[in-house]
């Protein structure tokens, strides 16, 4: 047991948890990017089968293993033909917005539902019961992963969400400057995750959000909930 903990991202016990919150959180960030293309006039997402709830259509397996053991992974992009839109910049932007924003509602919704939880007794945070430990970490884990998979797709670097609507916003030259560094993008990426120096003074700060949003989120729910 120990080897396994030392190799997962979370305790092997809670691993379940994680991959199920991760099927979830995937499937929709990119069944929304596929929707919102689609209906915007591009059929690729839609004749690829990818305007689907089915987490096997949107998984990257590689992605999801690299996800639960270093906490960093993806899921498989949804192709979208900007040429196809009436309005490619504006509608780009929605589309690549649309993920994100997807894992952001999921989180609201995952709070507002442990808050209901804690009212009505099915989150009880001194019980011993299996059940409430089981219905806690699923709702703890699928709030702040969705939040920081918001937080992390807004990262302005390809391959992320967050590059493609820097570059829907930019003027006509700078988008091409930027397509030009496109290539070595990836790899400022890679090292800005995997170099704890360089993550410590990028990544590292944006995840600070995920606690003031979730205390956000936590106020609005109370609110909707009443105490």
């Amino acid at each position: 047991m120990d080897f396994f903990n030392k190799i997962f991202f979370v305790e092997l016990e809670l691993l379940p948890f994680l991959v199920l919150v991760l099927l979830v959180a995937f499937t929709v960030h990119e069944f929304a990017h596929a929707f919102f293309a689609w209906k915007f006039g591009d059929p690729t997402a839609k004749m690829l089968g990818r305007v689907s709830l089915n987490p096997t259509k949107h998984i990257d397996f590689l992605g999801l293993l690299f996800f639960v053991i270093a906490g960093f992974g993806w899921a498989k992009p949804v192709p979208v033909n900007r040429d196809n839109f009436k309005h490619p910049r504006l509608m780009g932007i929605v589309v690549s917005a649309a993920g994100p924003v997807s894992n952001l509602l999921l989180a609201f919704l995952g709070t507002l539902l442990f808050h209901l939880g804690l009212k009505y007794g099915f989150v009880n945070l001194e019980s011993s019961e299996r059940w409430h430990a089981a219905i806690y970490y699923f709702l703890n884990y699928f709030i702040t992963f969705n939040v920081l998979l918001f937080l992390f797709n807004l990262i302005p670097l390809p391959p992320l969400d967050g590059y493609r609507i820097i570059e829907d916003l930019a003027p006509r030259q700078v988008r091409i400057r930027l397509q030009q560094f496109e290539q070595w993008s990836i790899f400022i990426f890679l090292l800005i995750v995997f170099i704890p120096g360089l993550r410590k003074v990028t990544i590292q700060p944006l995840f600070s959000l995920i606690e003031p949003i979730v205390f956000e989120f936590s106020k609005a729910a109370l609110f909707i909930v009443g105490r």
